[in-house]
């Protein structure tokens, strides 16, 4: 008896999930078809020069404890410190957790395939200093902010509580409720605008429903309000001596060795995997999707019979693809999604001025971020990545400082289109102008580029449930992930999306509501 084929687009962790979730649990057969030639999507690792680039920061924490354990059978947990077992307290996002730490984990100074604990430290650079990230209402903030803004924004949350905007439709309103609107001016438009290049104004308020559950004022009051009573030292802090800062787990060489050793699973469980070959058509009939054409490198077209779809591409290629086309309302409107990109670049340099001329060596005592929001007006530069912070194992040279400059544009925009050296000529320069490092500090950089890196809620996103409810008439079609949901997901949201989709397809379950809850209902959020 032939086994039942699963085509999957592409290798990300939605994709790879799914594929190596079929082949451990069931006889269906994983083909996964991947446009580029690495696994991992956009939490793949880019290696230049020995160095390592984690694209946007991937910090290892879930709320579910399915994944956390997917996670940690790949790559397992380092020893504890002095090999003797303990329980490791992860803060992270309000969420909390605790895990065996185990004596005889691996070393790794001496085990590469192993996850590392890391402490968590974000900021943001405004006006010069550096504010908590998320933002607290501790006595250094309001310090910083001074009295009369202080008093702006005590003023401004009272008239928002008082006066709420009803009914709350844009990304704008969804912040002045909770904020106010002077603490919204301050630290929220300008970056938010940055990051996908339209007015807050004009973007919906699902994404911050989404993003950015339980953030409020009050809440941050409260927290403050709590740091200010003594700590309560309970039974499990008396039995360990690990500290309370966040932290979260991460791989030795950053998130694309997770993926890379999936795919090595998933080929060994029998599943294939064709990188470089990309997905141009889907032959449908039915209400099934019956047949895929994918393109290899070296032009070869083939066309696999498919008992099942996982879908991961970005709706607008899934829709163009299907033979036949979809109806024009449905193609409308997937033409209309929007997209954000997304461009890093790498600075290699001999000393950080911000903190102090840290080295590498020195950089963890001065600057311990894994990375800045950048609210300074007049510059392009959204984020700064200290990967040396993320793991020591991403730099070459441990007395260098390894920086990324993550810049927000559209395809096709100025930023985009500019020539990889003026790029990095002009993230240099505003490393100085944000009084990071100077150029003589510089001793490498190097551009990346990823498209379609945030899915946009604006558009034609309001009409995004035509689509939805066509492709769910597919019975053999899942949506799964970032892109294939255009839905802006954690990589470990995406995960569940594939293990519920397999779920789903094992108890014999059709309906697909389950798949989409996944960030929707409460338990899938991590406070911020």
């Amino acid at each position: 008896m032939t086994a039942k084929l699963a085509v999957i687009a592409s290798a990300g962790p939605a994709g790879l999930t799914a594929g190596l979730e079929l082949a451990r649990r069931s006889g269906i057969k994983p083909l996964v078809f991947e446009t580029d030639a690495q696994v991992g999507g956009i939490s793949r690792t880019i290696a230049y020069k020995g160095n390592r680039i984690d694209i946007g920061g991937h910090r290892f924490f879930s709320k579910s404890d399915r994944v956390m354990a997917w996670w940690r059978d790949l790559l397992p947990l380092q020893g504890a410190p002095g090999g003797k077992a303990c329980a490791l307290q992860l803060n992270y996002q309000n969420g909390q957790r605790w895990l065996a730490m185990p004596a005889d984990g691996p070393d790794p100074e001496r085990v590469d395939d192993v996850m590392l604990v890391r402490p968590r430290t974000s900021r943001i650079l405004f006006r010069g200093q550096l504010f908590d990230y998320p933002l607290s209402l501790s006595l250094g903030t309001l310090r910083k902010l001074g009295l009369i803004t202080t008093a702006r924004v005590g003023t401004s949350y009272l008239r928002a509580r008082a006066l709420p905007i009803r009914p709350e439709r844009t990304l704008e309103e969804f912040f002045i409720n909770r904020f106010g609107h002077e603490l919204y001016a301050t630290f929220f438009r300008d970056y938010t605008e940055k990051v996908w290049g339209v007015p807050c104004n004009q973007i919906s308020a699902e994404w911050g429903a989404q993003r950015i559950k339980g953030l409020s004022l009050s809440a941050a009051l409260a927290h403050a309000l709590r740091s200010l009573l003594p700590k309560r030292l309970d039974l499990a802090r008396k039995q360990t001596e690990t500290s309370l800062i966040e932290q979260f787990l991460y791989p030795k060489y950053g998130p694309g060795q997770m993926w890379e050793k999936a795919a090595r699973m998933l080929t060994a469980a029998g599943g294939e995997l064709h990188l470089q070959t990309r997905i141009v058509g889907l032959r449908h009939e039915g209400g099934r999707i019956r047949a895929v054409t994918a393109v290899h490198a070296d032009g070869r077209r083939q066309e696999i019979d498919c008992d099942y779809f996982f879908s991961t591409m970005p709706i607008r290629e899934l829709l163009r693809s299907l033979d036949p086309g979809p109806p024009a309302t449905v193609g409308d409107v997937s033409d209309g999604l929007v997209y954000r990109d997304f461009g890093t670049v790498g600075v290699l340099l001999k000393r950080l001025k911000l903190g102090g001329n840290s080295t590498g060596r020195t950089l963890a005592a001065a600057m311990p971020d894994n990375w800045i929001y950048v609210q300074e007006p007049g510059v392009k530069v959204g984020r700064l990545q200290f990967f040396n912070n993320w793991s020591p194992y991403l730099v070459a040279d441990p007395d260098t400082v390894w920086l990324g400059m993550e810049f927000f544009c559209s395809e096709g925009d100025g930023l985009w289109s500019m020539p990889d050296d003026r790029l990095a000529d002009f993230a240099v320069s505003e490393l100085a102008v944000i009084g990071i490092a100077d150029a003589d500090a510089v001793l490498d950089r190097v551009v990346v580029r990823v498209p379609k890196t945030y899915p946009a809620y604006f558009g034609s996103y309001d009409c995004f449930e035509t689509i939805r409810r066509y492709a769910d008439g597919f019975s053999n079609l899942y949506l799964l992930g970032r892109n294939g949901m255009h839905r802006y997901n954690n990589q470990d949201h995406s995960m569940l999306t594939a293990m519920v989709a397999v779920d789903n397809i094992l108890a014999g379950d059709p309906s697909k509501e389950k798949i989409w809850a996944v960030n929707a209902e409460a338990e899938y959020h991590e406070q911020k």
